[in-house]
């Protein structure tokens, strides 16, 4: 049983989906932050408390919901360095992309992603497999202590 709530990392440049995966996410009801990074190199600032994060104090995060196609780092760059990482390669990392390139779901299962889902284009179905996604990755996996 967890006693501590940590916080969810989203990492997508997409305003709107953005504002659609936060609402998801609370409307579950899970009680977890969401710290949202723009693009990969913010993921990459909040992962090691630099640049707007250097103050940052809550830890580790309990996933990664990370998009591919982004400006600056890319989320298959942003997997890399945190699978390389022993300080943050056992963070499950989920890839939430609208990619369907069968190049990108390779590159990212080689690099060490926990799942890979395409975001549905459907908003009722895009907040549905957010849910399902936080459901599963809060409440019934067991993650080792983080």
């Amino acid at each position: 049983m967890r006693t501590i709530v940590k916080d969810i990392l989203l990492v997508d440049d997409s305003a709107n989906d953005v504002t659609l995966i936060k609402a998801a996410l609370k409307d579950a009801n899970f009680g977890n932050e969401i710290i949202v990074a723009e693009d990969g190199e913010e993921a990459i600032d909040f992962l090691y408390n630099r640049g707007k994060f250097s103050g940052y104090k809550g830890g580790k995060p309990i996933f990664v919901l990370l998009d591919i196609k982004m400006p600056m780092m890319d989320g298959i760059e942003v997997l890399k360095i945190i699978r390389q990482d022993p300080e943050f390669n056992q963070i499950p990392v989920i890839m939430l992309t609208s990619s369907r390139d069968s190049r990108d779901l390779q590159a990212c299962y080689d690099n060490g992603a926990n799942s890979f889902v395409v975001k549905p284009v459907n908003m009722s179905s895009f907040m549905q497999v957010v849910k399902d996604l936080g459901k599963y990755w809060v409440i019934i996996n067991e993650l080792p202590v983080l």
